[in-house]
């Protein structure tokens, strides 16, 4: 595995670096100087920032706008290269679902992309839109990395900065097991809030796309674009 830049997800100066979900340091990808940095993921402990987690969430954090869910909830996320599904977890990541959800129910992921993909590692998107502009997404939630799901093969995790609480909008898929990307005792880790149940081929036929230099990212960019038509909420058995 490639060692890159939180970042989908899932850290050197990348355009992975601000806001999955989501990157490792080595291969960061630099954005334009004017536009604002993406999330990364890194499986580099390293790069997973070096403070351990505080006894309380710091007040910066935005609490969820809706209560949180507390049954089974599913979302469908449509591509141009099929669908797949999702199961979230709210008892494990209440406040990272309640975010999740309350982007699924604006229209937010319509339209955007999954702008980097590293085989055996992650499938990253939902922050820039096919112009490959970042969209807005001021609202950060608490880093519920500690809340003991792991990043396992077809879990689904909330991309972020080195900032330990800058996840917002972008979320990623494992390919593979990235035990890099849980926490310790020492590191912060990738909060993991949903896990595929439904569509994992199509995950994986994302995760093996042709990639290289696309728009502002000088690698991991698939170089036919990807892209999310919408991810909508579906029932759950």
């Amino acid at each position: 595995m490639k060692q890159l830049l939180l970042v989908i997800g899932l850290l050197s100066a990348t355009v992975f670096q601000s806001s999955v979900a989501a990157e490792p340091p080595a291969a960061a990808t630099p954005a334009p100087a004017a536009a604002p940095a993406p999330a990364a993921i890194s499986p580099d402990p390293a790069a997973n920032a070096a403070a351990p987690p505080p006894a309380a969430a710091p007040p910066a954090a935005a609490a969820p706008a809706k209560p949180v869910p507390t049954g089974p909830v599913r979302v469908q996320v449509v591509t141009s290269l099929g669908s797949f599904t999702i199961e979230l977890l709210p008892e494990r990541a209440p406040l990272t679902v309640a975010q999740f959800l309350k982007y699924v129910d604006q229209g937010f992921y319509s339209g955007t992309i999954f702008h980097r993909v590293i085989p055996n590692f992650v499938i990253q998107g939902g922050g820039f839109d096919s112009t490959y502009k970042l969209k807005g997404a001021p609202t950060k939630v608490v880093n519920e990395s500690g809340n003991g799901l792991t990043n396992q093969r077809g879990t689904v995790g909330l991309a972020r900065p080195s900032e330990p609480h800058g996840g917002d909008c972008q979320f990623y898929v494992n390919l593979y097991d990235n035990g890099a990307l849980d926490p310790n005792q020492t590191r912060w880790g990738y909060a993991v809030f949903g896990k595929i149940v439904q569509g994992m081929d199509v995950v994986d036929k994302i995760g093996n796309v042709a990639t290289g230099s696309k728009g502002p990212f000088k690698e991991d960019a698939p170089l036919q674009q990807v892209g999310i038509l919408r991810i909508e909420r579906v029932a759950a058995p």
